[in-house]
């Protein structure tokens, strides 16, 4: 119940090309559970910002009263990654020697922010949900930490794809949940959800 409210939430979001891309934001409105009305939407071109820097920004909503107010930086990325299984990043005896010692008991405290990070391989999934007609689905698979996201490549027409993908995440709680979605794409159309599983990271 407030016009100008304040959300103070931070998200990560992953660029692993030289593609010039839009950050689409929109803004929602809840009356209950099952009603929902859009307040307006804007867009940000990241290309265009500054590198290196954080950038405040008071985004109008196009159509609609009222403003967007974001903190918005643009940083090369730095303790995540994504590389096919064959590159596995943990792979090599020397790199596993020295993530050891980063992580032993006497350099604890040398930075209290390096939790530590997650590394998982997403191979493959099996018997999935046909989504199209033709009784096929083209899935791909969503990996969240935290505020963190990363995706896998879409294998078109497979109930059964194979991705063989690493994915390296920096872990900032160690109370956090890592979700893997999998989702039909649908062209222009949102995708359609094939399954879920969210396994703590405690349990690891």
């Amino acid at each position: 119940k407030s016009a100008n409210p304040q959300w103070r939430e931070q998200f990560d979001f992953h660029y692993f090309s030289d593609r010039k891309d839009m950050l689409d934001i929109e803004v929602w409105r809840k009356d209950n559970k099952k009603h929902e009305e859009l307040l307006g939407t804007c867009q940000v071109d990241i290309s265009a910002l500054p590198m290196k820097r954080t950038n405040c920004l008071e985004l109008p909503l196009e159509k609609y009263p009222g403003s967007l107010l974001m903190l918005i930086a643009v940083s090369p990325c730095t303790g995540v990654s994504i590389s096919d299984l064959c590159v596995c990043p943990l792979g090599d005896p020397s790199e596993r020697q020295q993530i050891s010692q980063r992580y032993c008991i006497k350099n604890s405290f040398r930075d209290i922010k390096d939790v530590g990070f997650l590394q998982v391989k997403v191979l493959k999934a099996v018997d999935l949900l046909a989504a199209d007609f033709a009784g096929k689905s083209d899935p791909f698979c969503v990996l969240e930490l935290g505020n963190d996201s990363l995706q896998t490549h879409t294998v078109y027409k497979n109930l059964n794809p194979e991705w063989n993908k690493v994915f390296t995440f920096p872990i900032k709680d160690i109370h956090d949940v890592l979700e893997v979605t999998v989702f039909d794409e649908d062209g222009d159309k949102p995708p359609d959800f094939l399954g879920k599983v969210a396994i703590p990271l405690l349990s690891v």
